[in-house]
């Protein structure tokens, strides 16, 4: 990575830059059996589509606010960099009511639609699949990336010092979050080509750093479990061996 990135969408640009086709998410959901890679080359798609649709169909500027009702999934860490490309402000598990936007899961739902905003959602079905019914008041994620445009251009350029992140008491500028996920990773002793498994969620900034923001900043990659306590010791020592696991925060 270059020590001049100072924010989330740049640390991408360096990845996508350096090695295209290495594995950046590895996506588990051990209730499920879903296994989902996603090169670098292909998140950097799904991002650069899904700010173009942040950006243009959902009318979302820098400083909005955007409570992302989502668990851990290779489907949210799509979001928050798509939201870090447009200057977009990501409060997880945040207050819809008091969101410009909201992007929910099946299971939120109801307390998503106390937003007066854009309200987007998401099936979290395999492969990104569609919900058998769109759900009343949102739009479908998979029916309306799809068509949306390939590369990806801010309308106003993105302030790294501007805000970026809140999660639990944690707020943090773009730059902010580039530099404690450094911080966290050099504690860690993270470095190029670590491929790390994470069994923690996305509500706190810890899960966020493991699950994404540390091995992106770093020049790694993600193995993101979800339901990890599903799987059995062996089960556990086996995926560790076949994805070349060099360090597991579960």
């Amino acid at each position: 990575m270059n020590a001049t990135d100072r924010t989330p969408a740049d640390l991408l640009r360096s990845a996508l830059a350096a090695d295209p086709g290495r594995p950046l998410v590895t996506f588990y959901d051990d209730a499920t059996g879903e296994r989902v890679e996603l090169s670098v080359a292909t998140f950097a798609n799904w991002v650069a589509k899904t700010a173009n649709l942040l950006q243009g169909d959902l009318a979302a500027g820098p400083g909005d606010r955007l409570a992302l009702l989502l668990p851990a999934h290779w489907q949210s860490a799509v979001w928050l960099l798509a939201a870090a490309s447009v200057g977009v402000v990501v409060e997880i598990g945040g207050d819809p009511a008091d969101a410009d936007l909201v992007v929910s899961g099946p299971d939120t739902l109801d307390a998503a639609r106390a937003c007066s905003g854009e309200r987007m959602a998401l099936a979290l079905r395999p492969l990104g699949g569609r919900f058998p019914q769109p759900p009343a008041g949102f739009a479908d994620y998979a029916v309306e990336v799809p068509s949306q445009g390939d590369r990806f251009a801010p309308f106003v350029p993105v302030d790294p010092e501007g805000p970026g992140l809140v999660v639990g008491d944690v707020a943090l500028s773009y730059a902010g979050l580039v530099e404690r996920a450094r911080a966290d990773a050099a504690r860690l002793g993270l470095g190029p080509g670590e491929r790390v498994l994470s069994g923690q969620g996305y509500a706190t900034w810890d899960g966020l750093s493991a699950g994404l923001f540390g091995p992106l900043a770093t020049g790694g990659s993600v193995v993101l479990c979800r339901h990890l306590e599903q799987l059995s010791a062996e089960g556990l020592a086996q995926r560790v061996e076949s994805e070349r696991v060099t360090r597991t925060l579960p």
